[in-house]
């Protein structure tokens, strides 16, 4: 009878649960934050919000289900809007965009074509196959397959 539910066995046995459940969801949140801090995509920090919040088991699973997904794809958003505007193109997506000089006629048939860019010399081929751009020709990258620039002829500025 001191096991049944209004005993006082009953009430510490419940309380120490209670207090596990709060240890084990704080351990959670700082799991949770350590995977955002390793990663940086502002994905786990909305669960580790989540993990926050405290009560009796079922509830907890469900708010912390519910509350993290609410922040994920309301606040997400805005938060990267703010958080990553001064996001600076690493490697090859910083190319895109550039102009390169041909060194060696650019010839999509034949399968030739070198240009250099930013000092160095890129194998190069025409976005358009029937292009044939001659050495010495201004071209501007437009993609970049494998170690391959992708270039069409510079638009003139008017």
């Amino acid at each position: 009878m001191k096991d049944m539910p209004g005993s006082f066995a009953y009430y510490w046995l419940r309380k120490g649960i209670d207090k596990m459940a709060a240890i084990y969801w704080l351990i959670a949140f700082v799991v949770l934050l350590g995977i955002e801090a390793a990663t940086m995509a502002l994905t786990t920090i909305w669960f580790a919000g989540g993990a926050l919040l405290g009560v009796s088991v079922q509830v907890q699973l469900a708010a912390f289900v519910i509350v993290s997904f609410i922040l994920l794809f309301f606040t997400r958003p805005f938060a990267l809007k703010y958080v990553n505007h001064n996001t600076v193109k690493t490697n090859s997506e910083s190319l895109i965009g550039k102009h390169a000089k041909v060194t060696t006629e650019v010839n999509n048939t034949e399968g030739t074509g070198a240009a250099v860019l930013n000092g160095q010399e890129w194998t190069a081929r025409a976005e358009d196959d029937g292009k044939i751009y001659p050495a010495g020709t201004l071209v501007e990258v437009k993609d970049i397959r494998g170690v391959k620039l992708i270039v069409s002829e510079t638009q003139e500025e008017a």
